[in-house]
């Protein structure tokens, strides 16, 4: 078993330090894999919505690519499309 987990960090800042919008972006894309439990929004751990430095962003799960690879080929997009800053962290940050 594994010490520590790697996470794709995608943060809600573009390439230009530019904040990106809608405000909403992180918990939208979350939604893909979340439930819902006991009236509540259950995020799950291959894909959910954070804040890290005060930025908006997403904890992916790069496992997410074996389990569901269109939708990390998605996020991926998105990603690249919308000029956010992405970075891999060797352990989760929050």
């Amino acid at each position: 078993m594994k010490n520590e987990s790697k996470h794709i960090i995608i943060e809600g800042v573009t390439e230009s330090g530019e904040k990106f919008r809608p405000s909403d972006w992180a918990e939208r894309m979350s939604g893909s894999l979340s439930t819902i439990r006991n009236h509540r929004i259950v995020y799950s751990p291959m894909l959910r919505p954070s804040i890290q430095g005060g930025h908006k962003c997403i904890v992916l799960d790069p496992n997410l690519k074996n389990t569901d690879p269109a939708l990390y080929k998605q996020i991926m997009d998105f990603a690249t499309a919308n000029k956010l800053q992405v970075r891999s962290t060797g352990k989760e940050d929050d």
